[in-house]
């Protein structure tokens, strides 16, 4: 009697190291287009987001970028969002060896750990770094609760 192995998945391996590759043939592809970020950018831009009893901050780095290439949108009292444009540099006569600082249009958006007040939102931008400060609504702010006694 012949006996085969029964395998319900089949060359599982060998599958997963094809798809392995049509993955990196399709980011390599997407990176190369110079009108995309880079494929190995994570998100753009860098944020940190932090907050204290009355406010919540972003922080973000957009260097060689001005105020009028982006914009800052507080929505739905608890979603932040960044969208903007960054400019490709142009030079006359020039030869590209390596690029891999990524340009082109981008939006980041990110939950807020608790809901602000989008009215009262401010924003500073210095030496290419961008800082958010977001005040907290009165409704995610704790209050202490006295305690009454007979």
């Amino acid at each position: 009697m012949l006996r085969t192995r029964w395998s319900p998945f089949g060359d599982t391996e060998r599958e997963f190291s094809r798809l392995h590759g049509e993955m990196n043939r399709l980011f390599g592809r997407f990176a190369a287009d110079r009108n995309h970020w880079p494929a190995t950018s994570a998100s753009y831009p860098a944020l940190n987001v932090w907050e204290d009893s009355d406010h919540v901050y972003a922080e973000a780095e957009l260097p060689g970028m001005e105020m009028k290439d982006w914009e800052i949108l507080v929505t739905g009292n608890n979603q932040l969002s960044l969208k903007g444009k960054r400019r490709p540099p142009e030079f006359d006569k020039a030869i590209w060896h390596r690029q891999e600082r990524g340009f082109g249009k981008f939006t980041r958006v990110i939950t807020l750990p608790v809901s602000v007040d989008a009215d009262r939102v401010s924003a500073e931008f210095q030496h290419g770094v961008l800082t958010i400060k977001m005040p907290k609504s009165e409704s995610a702010k704790p209050r202490r609760i006295p305690i009454k006694t007979e």
